[in-house]
């Protein structure tokens, strides 16, 4: 789901640009860094990154080298929130152009559809989960967890396939119109991915999944 340096119009690298330097201030300015003191969470934190590091570069090549890989966005960002969840993600990003995995040019581009986009649909589920539905261990794992991977997954698959179906070569519209129905099938094992692990980390490690409370989930009703 990698973009590439050729497909996009220049000015829409130069906007991604700028859309990444704000959201970075935001980062910067926002997120919880004081936690990564905390010698077991910045091992989890630097963990995670490598695992999706690893998760990333596990991709079949199609034609045209129209690739696709999942995510784990919604899994982090209930672990460290949003923005430790993007950094993260933008570190792995770079250490795929890096590898010369991924295009240096359309790196801004790549964060933005690739981590920023999924990290903010999760979140925002997590949200409403919490705002709107009762607060139990099952509602978080089906709805946050389990749900909201699977949309998140799905808002980054239709954003990257729908990017090239507008630009890119005649081969590569034919694949990506093509692929599109294979989205929710990429969704629905991002789903089963992000939904097991959450359960592991749950009933393990809850101290690993920043977004879950004992207290408010656990509590009997």
């Amino acid at each position: 789901m990698n973009l590439s340096a050729a497909l996009l119009p220049a000015a829409w690298y130069l906007a991604a640009n700028v859309a990444m330097l704000a959201i970075g201030i935001w980062i910067l300015r926002t997120a919880p860094w004081k936690r990564l003191v905390d010698g077991a969470f910045s091992h989890v934190w630097l963990g995670s990154c490598v695992a999706l590091l690893v998760l990333w570069t596990i991709r079949p090549v199609a034609l045209a080298g129209f690739d696709f890989h999942l995510l784990g966005a919604t899994i982090v960002t209930l672990m460290f929130g949003p923005q430790l969840a993007i950094a993260g993600m933008a570190l792995v990003m770079s250490g795929l152009v890096a590898l010369g995995r991924a295009d240096l040019h359309a790196l801004s581009a790549n964060v933005l559809v690739l981590a920023v986009l999924p990290a903010f649909v999760s979140h925002g589920v997590f949200r409403l989960s919490d705002r709107m539905l009762p607060r139990n261990i099952f509602v978080y794992i089906f709805v946050p967890a389990f749900f909201g991977a699977a949309v998140a997954m799905e808002s980054a698959s239709v954003a990257a396939t729908g990017l090239r179906a507008v630009f890119g070569t005649p081969v590569e519209v034919m694949l990506a119109t093509e692929f599109l129905p294979y989205c929710f099938l990429l969704s629905f094992a991002e789903a089963t991915l992000t939904g097991m692990l959450v359960t592991l980390m749950v009933v393990y490690r809850p101290a690993w999944i920043g977004t879950f409370d004992d207290a408010r989930y656990l509590q009997p009703r």
